[in-house]
């Protein structure tokens, strides 16, 4: 089947754009071990990453959100993140080569996370990509986040294109699911930090890639009639 050429590609941030992992993993293992506690492996805390920092801290510590030590934790958490966002993340591999072609043929591309911009932008900052994005919409800058689909209506705002024409990759049903209810075509990132029992093939996204390639063959070497 063939697909239309998109006019924009939206990308979630953390586990489909950005390998942010190793960064998490630095700085809740040196909150578990100033607090006594033996150190998480990485694989264990990709998969809490797309529950941001309250799953990290409720995975690491076997704390329930309401225990009165569980926020003072997270925020300790997040000084030491924000301390250090951008010095092991890196972009998933061929990202570079991919977006690069994206720019070379004109189409348009952006960022739209649950991420809090103060955390999101340094991080973007960092990797060369803020002056390259043509819209990047954070957890805080709109009322709902996704899965409600007003996050990816403003970057197609922002970007100047119409969402029916743009695209919205993601690894997590959120993502699947804010794309379809803004009338994007969604690819499902089953590369990145997928939950213990999510399977992308449940998503009802338009399209699953493994890895950047998958993407970048969908993008570019199927032109034509959806």
């Amino acid at each position: 089947m063939n697909v239309r050429h998109p006019a924009a590609v939206f990308f979630d941030l953390d586990g489909t754009l950005v390998d942010t992992a190793p960064d998490f993993f630095r700085v809740i293992n040196q909150l578990l071990v100033s607090e006594g506690r033996e150190p998480m492996r990485l694989e264990d805390v990709r998969v809490g990453v797309s529950g941001g920092s309250k799953t990290l801290i409720g995975t690491a510590f076997g704390l329930p959100e309401d225990d009165p030590t569980f926020e003072p934790l997270r925020q300790r958490l997040l000084d030491l993140y924000l301390a250090g966002v951008a010095d092991e993340s890196l972009l998933f591999p061929g990202f570079d080569h991919l977006l690069r072609r994206l720019d070379a043929a004109g189409i348009r591309w952006g960022v739209v996370t649950n991420k809090p911009r103060r955390f999101s932008s340094p991080l973007l900052e960092h990797l060369g990509l803020a002056p390259r994005l043509a819209a990047l919409v954070c957890a805080d800058d709109l009322p709902r986040t996704k899965p409600h689909p007003d996050p990816l209506f403003l970057a197609a705002r922002t970007a100047q294109v119409e969402p029916s024409g743009s695209w919205y990759v993601g690894d997590h049903l959120r993502d699947i699911q804010a794309g379809r209810a803004a009338g994007m075509t969604t690819v499902a990132a089953a590369y990145g930090y997928l939950e213990a029992d999510a399977d992308p093939g449940d998503w009802l996204a338009d399209h699953r890639i493994d890895c950047v390639g998958d993407l970048e063959r969908l993008i570019f070497d199927h032109r034509g009639s959806a």
